[in-house]
């Protein structure tokens, strides 16, 4: 049973629920079935062993370089 991020297009709120089965959420301010599920940040953490076996952890929410501080590395390609 997924958990999924959804906006209200009657009031624009956004919220999170769980959906059980096929059944159609509705909105928590207004109760309005129409819906747009949208795409939600994944958070996950990924261990590997590096060189010298050290552990390097990577998640969606940090930076991949130790060269800057972004978490969106679209500005040096990481």
């Amino acid at each position: 049973m997924p958990i999924y991020e959804y906006k209200c297009k009657a009031c624009d709120k956004r919220f999170e629920t769980l959906v059980m089965g096929g059944s159609t959420p509705e909105c928590p301010s207004c109760n309005s079935r129409d819906l747009s599920r949208l795409m939600s940040a994944c958070g996950f953490i990924s261990k590997s062993s590096g060189p010298g076996n050290e552990t390097q952890v990577k998640s969606s929410s940090s930076s991949a370089c130790g060269s800057c501080s972004s978490s969106n590395c679209s500005s040096c390609g990481v």
